[in-house]
């Protein structure tokens, strides 16, 4: 398939990006507004191809919308320092250490109520619901 006049469901295909996703990510300026074909379809280029695979690999890495609007920016001026890319990876990461330090402590706290029950009884008895109720 010739990557300069896509269709959205083309596009959707190649990328793995659901339509309205394709759609919304062109109402918040993330992907430029397309071209319109003769039949008034949206028409887009390797470009738009290109760029619609970028924002996706950075929403898989976790990066939010803004970060993705940044980075797209920021790709866009070849001669500008990488400082700023990195700062924007650093916060990210400093974000997700602090999920992973969240989720560690969480994982723990399911370990210790998970230990109070043997898998026997009724539920009459069930410590594990025990630990989850309040007071």
């Amino acid at each position: 398939m010739q990557h300069h006049d896509l269709k959205i469901g083309d596009l959707s295909r190649e990328t793995g990006t659901k339509v309205v996703t394709i759609r919304y990510y062109e109402k918040i300026g993330l992907l430029p507004v397309p071209g319109r074909s003769a039949g008034n379809y949206r028409t887009y280029g390797s470009r738009a191809l290109d760029r619609l695979r970028f924002i996706r690999r950075c929403r898989a890495l976790g990066f939010s919308l803004d970060q993705v609007r940044e980075l797209l920016d920021l790709s866009s001026e070849d001669a500008r320092p990488c400082h700023e890319v990195d700062e924007i990876t650093a916060a990210h990461l400093a974000e997700v250490e602090g999920k992973i330090a969240d989720l560690q402590a969480l994982a723990r706290e399911l370990r210790r109520i998970s230990s109070r029950c043997n898998g026997g009884g009724t539920i009459a008895n069930c410590r594990i619901l025990d630990a989850i109720a309040p007071g």
